[in-house]
């Protein structure tokens, strides 16, 4: 660790080794449809997502100047949602930072490795210093360019800093290809669904009611089951469905009956708020209310999973027409919502195409999570120098 250095911020910038900025103020009427991504927190969250962000037309470039993206920048979100990640890669399309965002831009690659900066960023000494500047307004959190550009950082050798980055690199390329793998198997998976049930439908296939052909079990008020001692058990809400457990996650007993607890595999529903179904990934925990766990004794899994989001995007109008602050549905839109059952024969046919695409992503959600997991282990510890790496 002795040849591990504590540096100020403000002295790499002041050398010309690193850079810390924000984004440009755009006004209303300079955004359009076309051009540059102007890139909001929205857009950012372990990489860039830029479908539904506004542009700046291209003749920007000169006037935004550094607050165009470059490859290499280390992103993070610094207003309101304090916190999310993205690394710029040569394949990351060009834009442009919106003042909710900052990025740090190493000058010198020499003294400072682009992606060694981009873990250090989600690693320990970062946070705590990001920690005590950001809740300093009584609005939303923010860490503010002054605060960022005189903080500490400590740098290995450039040969540490690159084994680091490796290693942290090889472990996000193997999840990275992992999710675009069950991305491609979902998007076949669907594809077929549509085939058989929405262009090629036979006439003769009975109709139900989408609560006929599965069980939607509501989660429990987990308050009352409030956890003391022992082993807990996580409370699975609406933001784990969307998120995964987190540190802010809520715990309970283990009290909470068998049939309210979910593992993974099970498909997870949630009937109010953002309206989502999934199958659920992220190991053993207990099921709240305002999510279903859907279950059928009689029909495979990805039959009932793929119907529910056939009638989601009708779900969602339901929900947001309701005059509430969490929009809603209830079991009767379940019964309304119609579906077709081809004969048990040709069912288990079609059973034989979708069963494999399904076991296939489950297994790679647990690889994900495997996967993740030791990220998570190892990225503190490898940035504070506790385990070491071979350059």
């Amino acid at each position: 660790m002795s040849e591990w250095v504590k540096h100020i911020t403000s002295d790499l910038i002041d050398d010309g080794f690193l850079q810390i900025g924000d984004g440009y103020r755009a006004k209303n009427d300079e955004l359009s449809s076309t051009g540059l991504p102007f890139a909001r927190v929205s857009n950012i969250n372990n990489g860039f997502l830029f479908s539904d962000a506004d542009h700046l037309p291209e003749y920007y470039v000169d006037i935004v100047k550094d607050k165009l993206s470059r490859t290499g920048d280390s992103v993070f979100t610094s207003k309101g949602t304090v916190g999310r990640f993205a690394y710029v890669e040569e394949t990351t399309q060009d834009f442009v930072y919106s003042p909710q965002l900052c990025y740090w831009r190493s000058l010198n690659y020499d003294a400072i490795f682009p992606k060694f900066l981009f873990y250090w960023l989600q690693g320990s000494e970062f946070w705590e210093q990001a920690d005590s500047v950001k809740g300093q307004t009584d609005m939303a959190d923010y860490v503010n360019l002054t605060d960022q550009r005189k903080m500490a950082i400590t740098l290995p050798p450039l040969p540490t800093q690159r084994a680091i980055a490796e290693v942290l690199s090889s472990l996000d390329g193997k999840i990275d290809l992992l999710t675009r793998q069950n991305a491609t198997l979902e998007a076949l998976a669907q594809t077929y669904f549509r085939q058989w049930f929405v262009e090629e439908a036979s006439e003769d296939w009975e109709e139900k009611g989408l609560d006929e052909i599965a069980d939607f079990l509501n989660g429990l008020a987990l308050q009352k089951y409030p956890y003391k001692t022992g082993e807990p058990l996580y409370v699975i809400k609406i933001k784990e469905l969307n998120n995964g457990y987190s540190d802010n996650s809520d715990l309970c007993s283990t009290d909470v009956p068998e049939k309210y607890i979910v593992e993974s595999g099970d498909i997870v529903f949630s009937w109010s708020g953002s309206l989502v179904v999934d199958i659920w990934k992220y190991g053993k925990g207990a099921l709240n209310q305002h999510l279903f766990k859907v279950t059928s004794d009689k029909y495979p899994k990805w039959f009932y999973y793929y119907w529910i989001k056939h009638h989601l995007p009708e779900f969602r109008i339901i929900a947001e027409s309701k005059a509430t602050t969490m929009g809603h549905i209830q079991r009767g839109h379940l019964t309304a919502a119609k579906v077709i059952v081809p004969s048990d024969n040709e069912l288990a046919d079609m059973d034989k195409t979708m069963q494999p695409l399904i076991e296939k992503m489950e297994r790679n959600n647990v690889q994900i999570q495997t996967l993740q997991k030791l990220r998570d282990k190892l990225l503190p510890k490898l940035i504070s120098g506790d385990v070491r790496v071979k350059s």
